[in-house]
């Protein structure tokens, strides 16, 4: 098949949660079919990056792209004055547009793929082939949650930006003739907002995120490792909010308990907030580490202490393949088929985290067992080779229903 597939970001190199689960969906599709990718670029870098893909794609197109705060300031009020979504507007690009209507003028595509909500947009208005959408997450669910952990103003924001979001995103949703869940949570939440929007949701397929488990072997991890892990990017809020948590509420406490603890907060584009942590001597806050294997030896724990989100936490799946033990709080592995104590310490109070993390620094031995029986789970549930296969029959309901759909409702 033809397909086209249209990304916020260029999906490479794969280094980040989104373009981790991207990448893998982009290459297994290569090997498959044939693929032309179009995507939004930020930088000259991550143009050539895009480029860089060309090895494995049919075709690759780039167009420049730009948030700014006066941006985001002109779509808030845009938002307030229109009562639209301000998380969708802001990724307007008739730029894009125009490419698209180009490049379906002279080519036929069987499918066109639009990875993530933001893409959306701009793959409903193209009417060949079959149209998909990627939701790597309930996008509304993750507003709603941070809503619920903010300041009084914000809340408010946040919470009529999250009502607006919940039938905006099951209405475009219902505009594709297929939709990849990648968990039955997120599932039942896109459920909840199209019943309140009054659409049905289109074929779906719940396809968890995929990992390359089988190529990533498990870091050799010091007998007695000393510090606590976070890997996350410190740009996306629900990462600081838990970060900070940790911080504030959990850290204290396994400090008193095992002082020789280290902290390495690892991440691109840490805000102030979480670079003045680094005032305690104990805490490190690198920022982006191009190579983490020095982190990762002498980890007795990389922690997911997220309490807004949605999706899948990539993080956990690339740390169950790498060997590592895992403490996280509920909403951080939702969607992940784990078992507390068997592939992971789970705590959502700032006790029983800390208490979580006391265990693995005090007994390396836990953590070995945790790190092995996760490490099984990674590679027998979420390597993109298992994964990835199902796609196909997606794309075969998406076709028959867009090739039986009546003129003019597509």
């Amino acid at each position: 098949m033809r397909i086209l597939m249209l990304t916020l970001i260029a999906p490479y190199p794969p280094d980040s949660g989104p373009k981790i689960k991207t990448y893998n969906v982009l290459q297994y599709l290569c090997e498959r079919h044939e693929v032309t990718l179009v995507s939004l670029v930020r930088s000259e870098q991550e143009r050539a990056h895009a480029e860089s893909l060309r090895r494995i794609c049919r075709a690759v197109y780039t167009v420049p792209f730009q948030r700014s705060r006066w941006k985001d300031a002109r779509f808030l009020l845009k938002s307030a004055l229109t009562r639209e979504s301000f998380i969708l507007s802001r990724d307007a690009s008739p730029e894009l547009h125009q490419l698209l209507r180009q490049l379906t003028a002279r080519e036929h595509f069987d499918i066109i793929h639009a990875d993530q909500l933001n893409m959306a947009a701009f793959a409903v208005g193209l009417t060949a082939g079959a149209r998909i959408i990627d939701q790597h997450n309930a996008v509304w669910t993750i507003v709603a949650r941070m809503a619920a952990r903010s300041d009084l103003i914000r809340r408010i924001g946040l919470q009529i930006e999250a009502r607006r979001l919940r039938r905006a995103e099951a209405r475009l949703c219902a505009r594709f003739d297929g939709m990849l869940a990648v968990s039955e949570p997120d599932y039942a939440f896109l459920k909840l907002a199209a019943a309140d929007a009054g659409v049905e949701l289109p074929p779906t397929a719940i396809i968890p995120i995929a990992i390359d488990a089988r190529s990533e072997a498990p870091v050799q991890r010091h007998a007695a490792p000393n510090t606590i892990l976070s890997m996350a990017t410190m740009f996306w809020p629900p990462n600081v909010d838990g970060v900070l948590w940790f911080a504030r509420e959990v850290w204290p406490l396994v400090r008193q308990a095992v002082p020789q603890a280290r902290v390495a907060l690892v991440g691109a584009r840490p805000p102030e907030t979480v670079r003045q942590l680094a005032a305690d001597p104990a805490i490190e806050v690198p920022g982006y580490v191009a190579d983490p294997r020095p982190y990762l030896e002498r980890t007795a724990a990389l922690i997911v202490p997220v309490h807004a989100g949605g999706g899948m936490r990539v993080k956990i799946l690339e740390a169950l393949a790498r060997g590592l033990p895992i403490v996280s709080t509920t909403i951080g592995y939702e969607g992940i088929d784990l078992t507390p104590g068997e592939h992971l310490l789970v705590g959502d109070t700032p006790r029983a985290f800390a208490e979580a993390l006391i265990r693995l620094l005090r007994d390396p031995e836990l953590g070995r067992r945790l790190a092995a029986q996760g490490r099984r789970v990674a590679e027998d549930r979420y390597d993109w080779r298992i994964v990835c296969p199902a796609i196909e029959d997606l794309y075969t309901t998406a076709l028959q229903r867009a090739s039986t759909a009546p003129a003019g409702q597509r």
